[in-house]
């Protein structure tokens, strides 16, 4: 996306940009390598138990108060002056609705099965959360292109988001419990990687160096005698 709004919408990535998508791109890469399987579950029920999980309830409800400071106490106020406001509302938000499309899946699952999943509660409960995150995800994602670069917008979301997703997907399915040292080290150093990504998009989102330009710089010092 940050290649393709260059090319048709004119946003151009200065270097640093660039190199910021390219160590978020191989910190994600990092990450999903060292990931561990992810824990099968194959009934509502299962799923219903693992969003009771205390320790998920307290993660939801963290995500749910930062969320709801961002959206009305700092969007207002500082929204259109920094793009992390409203991408980590989304980030935030979307954490809920891939965990309501996990669980949709496995109830499309059981009814082509001709089981009677749409008898379950929980279905609905997760329907409606699905429409609610992704409103809302679509709602602040609309803001932020409205105000800044798409070059800009579209990587930083995708790290906030990938970063999100990773967290909540540890927590629900347990999967730090079965991570050997190895992979923790690779996903620590993944995630670190995209933070230094997150950060070079961002913190010099303003400075206009190109490649070119550097490169000019180059062979001029090295020109000089």
């Amino acid at each position: 996306s940050a290649i393709l709004s260059s090319y048709f919408l004119n946003e151009k990535l200065n270097i640093h940009g660039k190199l910021g998508c390219v160590l978020s791109i191989l910190g994600s890469t990092v990450m999903v390598i060292h990931a561990p399987e992810e824990e099968e579950v194959t009934s509502l029920d299962e799923m219903e138990r693992k969003l009771q999980d205390p320790v998920f309830v307290t993660f939801a409800v963290v995500l749910t108060i930062i969320a709801l400071v961002l959206i009305v106490v700092v969007a207002p106020k500082r929204g259109q002056t920094n793009i992390l406001i409203y991408i980590l509302i989304c980030s935030l938000i979307g954490a809920f609705s891939v965990s309501s499309v996990k669980g949709l899946g496995i109830a499309i699952k059981q009814m082509l099965e001709r089981k009677p999943a749409y008898r379950h509660p929980l279905v609905y409960i997760l329907v409606g959360i699905l429409v609610v995150s992704v409103s809302t995800q679509i709602n602040y994602l609309n803001k932020a292109l409205d105000v800044f670069n798409t070059s800009l917008v579209t990587p930083i979301y995708y790290v906030c988001f990938t970063t999100t997703v990773v967290m909540c997907s540890i927590i629900l399915f347990k999967e730090w419990s079965s991570m050997e040292v190895g992979d923790i080290i690779g996903t620590l150093s993944g995630f670190c990687s995209i933070i230094i990504g997150i950060f070079l998009l961002h913190a010099f989102k303003n400075t206009n160096i190109t490649w070119s330009q550097l490169m000019s710089s180059v062979t001029k010092e090295q020109s000089r005698p």
